[in-house]
């Protein structure tokens, strides 16, 4: 278990403890420490529950993964239960991106809190992205137009569902429907709802409870694995210009209603 050697000293001086400080937080001696880190001894199941405990780290993460090369942000905790896989980096200490496979999608569902699961899953790099965990999600069907079936949206996670911006598009994963992309507007003060709409209008938007919302993931790019042609970026303007229309009417009702 040479991971967890090195585990125990990376996690220590992230703390700013000194062996005997450390010892000190989990009842241990400084001997055993040093024993640890310097690997002339393994920690028994009952040290590694103490160190998990502690750290809010899964046994297996502490035991199986480097933990060097998680950023300081890598660890987000969720409600008081888990702690999300840490971040993967490169040899070049860049942030990497998990896919999620358009076949499995909906095995995330039962996977999204295993770290066997995410660390299994293939990875790309994008260094344009902005600082935070992001993943990519596969997109099925059409109710969010112009982003066609087939494409991935790259998003960011969201630690505190305070930050939902209104109007803004997330992937959100349910107990209920898994994984949908839509636009969202947050009710939680009204109703204690998210409610979720959809760009393509042929869809009704439908509310989702705020305790059956398991992960948040704002929107930050689309990778399109087709291209568009031309037929589709008119009506994608038409479109649009209808809803820009659909705005304007509005307003002239509400200024003759005043009038």
């Amino acid at each position: 278990m040479r991971n967890i050697q090195n585990n125990i000293r990376h996690l220590r001086t992230a703390k700013g403890f000194s062996q005997e400080q450390f010892a000190e937080e989990l009842g241990w001696t400084r001997s055993v420490v040093g024993s640890y880190e310097e690997g002339r001894s393994e920690p028994s199941i009952e040290r590694l529950i103490d160190l998990s405990n502690y750290f809010d780290i899964p046994i297996d993460i502490l035991v199986k993964n480097d933990l060097r090369l998680a950023t300081d942000t890598s660890f987000i905790e969720i409600g008081s239960k888990r702690v999300l896989f840490p971040i993967t980096v490169n040899e070049s200490n860049e942030d990497l991106i998990e896919i999620i496979p358009a076949k499995a999608s909906a095995g995330y569902l039962q996977g999204y809190a295993d770290p066997e699961y995410i660390e299994q899953l293939q990875k790309i790099k994008l260094p344009f992205l902005p600082t935070g965990t992001h993943r990519a999600f596969p997109i099925k069907g059409d109710s969010m137009l112009p982003v066609k079936d087939g494409s991935f949206v790259v998003a960011k996670y969201v630690e505190d569902s305070h930050d939902i911006k209104n109007g803004r598009t997330y992937i959100v994963l349910t107990k209920d429907d898994g994984l949908v992309y839509k636009r969202v507007y947050d009710k939680t003060e009204e109703d204690g709802c998210l409610w979720l709409h959809s760009d393509n209008k042929i869809y009704e938007p439908y509310s989702v409870k705020m305790e059956d919302v398991l992960e948040l993931w704002e929107f930050t790019c689309c990778i399109n694995t087709q291209e568009y042609d031309e037929s589709e970026l008119k009506l994608s303007s038409i479109v649009n210009m209808f809803q820009d229309l659909k705005v304007e009417l509005r307003s002239i009702k509400q200024l003759e209603h005043r009038i």
